[in-house]
């Protein structure tokens, strides 16, 4: 099982990404799936997380810019993120709890994708 996470960059501050985070393999089920973030010099802190059943929660700092979402058809979590700022570059990284077809579950991590807003 692996995620694989892209669609980070450079963008301006203002503007806007979409990140992409798939889970491959040999999965039975994808539960809870979610966005972090680690800025330089600082610890990895939760952006947005989405449940198996579909309830959301955001760090307060993303409210109202960042939207996640996710498609279970394909097993893949996005984070649109609008009215970036300087203060969001960091490493995304996308997490999931899986449950492969063996019936044995753990948390997975994507390899992370820079995001970095600058003018």
């Amino acid at each position: 099982v692996q995620l694989v996470g892209s669609g980070g960059g450079l963008v301006q501050p203002g503007g806007s990404l979409r990140l992409s985070c798939a889970a491959s393999g040999s999965i039975f089920r994808v539960s809870a799936m979610g966005w972090y973030r680690q800025a330089p010099g600082k610890q990895r802190e939760l952006v947005a997380h989405i449940a198996g059943g579909g309830s959301i929660n955001y760090a307060d700092s993303v409210k109202g810019r960042f939207t996640i979402s996710r498609d279970n058809a394909k097993n893949t979590v996005y984070l649109q993120m609008n009215s970036l700022k300087p203060e969001d570059t960091a490493v995304y990284f996308c997490n999931a709890y899986i449950v492969r077809k063996d019936y044995l579950s753990n948390d997975y991590w994507g390899q992370g994708t820079q995001v970095t807003v600058s003018s």
